[in-house]
């Protein structure tokens, strides 16, 4: 029987498999870069918010502690958020008439909470608790980045599981003393290796990687 395709059409075969392949796997690291990036994660976006509340302002210009609004983070899973009770100790006396902060004084005329849109808004099959990590001595910063810099406040960190693992599998390098979890622009010294092994043993720190430390 005379040959139908021309010795040529091998070659292109050849070729066209071990190109599909390398196309299949270019799109499943693309796919996995966009899965990492700040479009989807949202990361360094600025969230809109009822209010547009600046922790610089409030927190570097006012030097207001965190626990101040946050008033559960050292007890609870969740850190909390103020009332607008706890807005209006201040604001009822400075910028009283200000127009951008008519829906806090409304909230507190009518007593409906305003709300806020979550920043770090974890899976639901996620388990976070603010206290446990306070405890250990692990900043404010470390997870949410510099707030005291933020005039609106956005998300520093991609919060995947990859991010948490990296802590969660050496806690010496991120662990701080109690005593600065609250302090923004605590920094680490040359000697932190040293000083987070220390922090380990004193604060009882294990390495938890098991995955019903965090999805139970």
């Amino acid at each position: 029987m005379a040959q139908i395709f021309h010795p040529s059409t091998n070659t292109l075969s050849r070729l066209s498999i071990f190109g599909a392949v390398f196309v299949v796997a270019g799109l499943l690291w693309l796919l996995a870069a966009i899965n990492r990036s700040p479009y989807v994660k949202q990361a360094g976006v600025a969230r809109a918010q009822p209010v547009p509340f600046s922790h610089k302002h409030h927190v570097q210009g006012l030097g207001i502690d965190c626990r101040y609004c946050h008033t559960a983070v050292e007890e609870s899973a969740f850190a909390g958020l103020p009332s607008t009770k706890t807005c209006m100790t201040y604001h009822s006396q400075i910028w009283a008439d200000s127009p951008m902060l008519e829906p806090v004084r409304e909230s507190f005329r009518t007593d409906r909470p305003l709300r806020w849109t979550r920043v770090h808004d974890l899976p639901d099959f996620v388990s976070f608790d603010h206290s446990i990590h306070v405890q250990k001595g692990i900043g404010c910063a470390t997870c949410h980045g510099r707030v005291d810099e933020m005039p609106l406040m956005w998300q520093e960190h991609s919060l995947q599981m990859e991010w948490c693992l990296e802590c969660h599998r050496a806690p010496e390098r991120f662990v701080r003393p109690r005593s600065q979890v609250f302090t923004m622009d605590w920094q680490a010294s040359a000697s932190q290796a040293a000083l987070g092994q220390q922090l380990v043993q004193e604060y009882h720190i294990v390495s938890m990687t098991s995955c019903s430390v965090c999805h139970r």
